[in-house]
């Protein structure tokens, strides 16, 4: 009970202020070795940081290692970037999430 609740604190006090912004294929640079979301034909969405890329493939490495994808199977593409809308909610989201985290913390010394 007591590793449940402090996972759910840490989720709650790491809340992600990144989104994907859709990107041309062609004016990606392979130097600045950015996090990529890649969705194929199939609808399938892969998340990796890019390895390198040329005419015909793109190379993410994922969690999972290299993904080798081919330029005719992609569908779209995005890119990872620091979104200041979603920092912004998350400040004001913390005047809900402060006492939840501190009653959480007092709930978590008590046990």
């Amino acid at each position: 009970m007591k590793k449940l609740l402090l996972l759910f604190l840490l989720s709650i006090l790491f809340q992600s202020c990144f989104s994907y912004k859709s990107v041309d294929f062609k004016s990606i640079s392979i130097e600045k070795k950015q996090k990529f979301e890649v969705k194929g034909v199939g609808g399938k969405y892969i998340k990796g940081r890019l390895v390198s890329k040329n005419e015909q493939t793109m190379i993410l490495e994922t969690k999972v290692g290299l993904q080798t994808i081919p330029v005719e199977e992609i569908y779209d593409v995005k890119v990872r970037i620091f979104s200041f809308y979603h920092s912004l909610r998350v400040f004001n989201g913390s005047y809900f999430t402060i006492p939840i985290v501190a009653l959480g913390f007092f709930l978590l010394v008590l046990m």
